[in-house]
């Protein structure tokens, strides 16, 4: 079954639908707000590559449905809810809050309604200059067409259907000679850290110059101290914030997520911890979680 809102061709039984706006969603979109800025601070022009880049934005008011046919609470309310109506609030997430309401009230939103959320493709696109340009990856056909359809009219702005570990082969190094990179792949296989690795030094073969923004989920602290482990051998500059809702002991399935940034631009490092105790703050669901903020120490 396909509904068609606003600017949205959504499938009800879209499985990460009732994900958006999650607490991962925002800490993620607002590291990635603060990465483009950071980016923008020279004037040449860059190139936005996401990987993974799903459908561009969600309808928070479409259900989502199990595989047995039950519906599924949508995570926004303990994300992007947490802050919708927060007064007052720190730059940086005041500067994320005005996207979102931007795309909200674009998409048709009223008042003080919150229905529709941006993905990562429309975070970058709502900050883009006229010298920037932006390459969407996805290989779902179904996301891939209905990304397509949210895009059809912008400029600047294509979509492939491919897989973005191909991307990262096909669209570095950019014309630009700069590309802020962010791979936030769906993690529906275990091997997904492996591909990640893979995907990274290919990336770094082609643009050794190129800044990668890689988000991860927390389930289990061994297998991102793994991942942590093989990124050293890159001996690239890396760094990494992580947020964690709960603590190690808890039953929350996923606990936390990270952003690991390769070649981070200048001064994001400052505006990373500026912004990690705040959003630990207002999006921990339980004692024991935290934030923080650390650079990988590269394999000698």
């Amino acid at each position: 079954m396909t509904v068609r809102t606003g600017l949205f061709k959504l499938s009800m039984n879209y499985r990460h639908h009732y994900h958006a706006g999650n607490f991962a969603d925002v800490f993620k979109h607002v590291l990635l707000l603060q990465l483009v800025r950071a980016m923008q601070r020279k004037d040449k022009g860059m190139l936005y590559l996401d990987t993974h880049a799903g459908r561009g934005g969600y309808d928070l008011s479409v259900t989502s449905l199990l595989p047995d046919g039950r519906s599924r609470e949508p995570e926004f309310p303990a994300g992007i809810g947490r802050l919708w109506a927060a007064t007052p609030l720190p730059p940086a997430l005041a500067d994320y809050l005005d996207l979102v309401r931007r795309f909200n009230d674009r998409h048709g939103a009223t008042g003080a309604e919150l229905k529709f959320y941006p993905g990562s493709p429309w975070i970058a696109k709502l900050l883009l200059r006229p010298q920037d340009r932006m390459a969407l990856c996805e290989l779902r056909p179904d996301d891939a067409e209905a990304l397509d359809f949210e895009f059809a009219r912008e400029s600047r702005v294509t979509v492939q259907a491919i897989d973005g570990y191909t991307g990262l082969k096909a669209m570095l190094p950019p014309l630009e000679k700069r590309a802020l990179v962010l791979i936030d792949p769906p993690f529906e296989s275990k091997a997904e850290f492996v591909g990640i690795i893979r995907g990274i030094g290919d990336a770094l073969r082609r643009m050794p110059s190129a800044v990668l923004a890689v988000w991860y989920p927390i389930t289990e602290r061994a297998r991102a101290d793994e991942f942590h482990y093989a990124v050293r051998t890159f001996a690239t500059p890396a760094l990494v914030a992580e947020l964690m809702i709960a603590g190690e002991s808890s039953d929350v399935r996923m606990k936390g997520c990270g952003l690991l940034v390769l070649n981070p631009p200048w001064k994001i490092e400052a505006e990373i911890r500026e912004v990690l105790p705040e959003l630990a703050e207002r999006l921990m669901v339980e004692a024991g979680g935290a934030a923080r903020c650390w650079w990988l120490v590269p394999e000698q």
